[in-house]
């Protein structure tokens, strides 16, 4: 792992964990994977070096046909509208998406994992919708969701090791997330209006970017990080005060954010980072996120391998189980919301 200073994320290389043969890769392994549990109880945040497994023209080559969408007339784009399908899966307008009770500065479309006798009447069950132009959309961005479908479980695993799983508690864990329900993301960000107060993407909980610097931030609460920020950074969140960072993309990296599953599996040794995205450039700025998520059924509840890092008097409580379908339902009706109350 390099080393981040107190108001940088650390950038960790899954390499080690791409080749499982030969004895050498042991202590990489291990090393890798002690870097990624000193990143999630630190950070929540990280930049994961992906140079050794995918070439970077090929994400840069996704960003830029998200671009090409984004700037068709309005009608194209609204062929594969949300409405069209069961709300979540499809094309929503600039201003559609909802954080926090606020419109977000951005448009963008998503995808879900195909499911089985899809119903756009139900909530989260219908078909994905593709765009038919650009033309090659679909294929590339269908070959881009399989190798992170396969990162996210390299991931896993390594985090897994981290935490200090055993090899039979690894395995019950990779149960809850090999038929994952990801969710893939193209976003469009146009510069925020002169003089705007408001976000691109609001305070939220695999991201891949273009160039555009100073736009993600994430927020930490590290000791220290206040008093070597820039004051136009310090911030309080809630109760908590921290300082904004600026995620900038590192050719060859995305940023990786553990999420709110991997909160409750470490019964709150791992948080979910709050990051929110401020554009204030001039350029249209493009990111495609992919979220490898556990299975719709999984029953996401703390492990037992982080509980033994804990002492008990540091467990509050409990984190509180969740079917993972169920989670999603509720936090998917509350993103897209023509009344910002919520849809499902």
């Amino acid at each position: 792992m390099c080393p981040a200073t107190p108001n940088a994320l650390p950038i960790v290389n899954i390499a080690p964990f791409l080749n499982q043969d030969g004895p050498d890769n042991v202590e990489l392994r291990a090393s890798t994977a002690a870097a990624l549990h000193k990143a999630c109880v630190e950070y929540g945040f990280f930049y994961l070096d992906l140079s050794a497994y995918v070439d970077p023209a090929v994400p840069a080559r996704l960003a830029e046909l998200g671009k090409e969408f984004f700037h068709l007339p309005q009608e194209q784009k609204d062929i594969i509208a949300l409405k069209n399908q069961d709300g979540a899966r499809g094309y929503a307008r600039l201003k559609e998406n909802v954080t926090n009770g606020m419109a977000d500065n951005h448009e963008g479309i998503d995808f879900y994992k195909p499911v089985e006798n899809p119903d756009k009447t139900r909530p989260l069950w219908g078909e994905n919708q593709w765009p038919t132009l650009p033309r090659d959309f679909k294929a590339l961005y269908e070959e881009w969701i399989e190798k992170m479908k396969v990162l996210g479980l390299i991931v896993m695993e390594a985090m897994a090791q981290g935490l200090g799983m055993t090899a039979e508690e690894w395995q019950g864990l990779r149960a809850q997330v090999d038929d994952s329900f990801w969710v893939m993301r193209a976003i469009g960000y146009p510069p925020l209006p002169p003089n705007s107060d408001g976000f691109s993407c609001g305070a939220h909980k695999f991201l891949y970017a273009d160039p555009t610097p100073s736009a993600l931030q994430v927020f930490s609460s590290r000791a220290g990080a206040i008093a070597l920020a820039d004051p136009s950074m310090v911030a309080e969140v809630g109760s908590e005060k921290g300082v904004w960072i600026n995620a900038d993309p590192i050719p060859g990296c995305v940023v990786c954010n553990i999420g709110e599953m991997w909160e409750i599996w470490s019964n709150g040794l791992y948080r979910s980072t709050l990051h929110q995205v401020v554009h204030r450039s001039s350029n249209y700025r493009v990111s495609i996120p992919f979220f490898f998520e556990p299975n719709f059924d999984a029953d996401v509840k703390p492990l037992a391998a982080a509980l033994r890092l804990q002492d008990k008097e540091d467990r509050v409580e409990y984190r509180k189980s969740v079917i993972y379908g169920d989670f999603l339902m509720g936090k998917v009706g509350n993103n897209f919301s023509d009344d910002k109350k919520g849809k499902y």
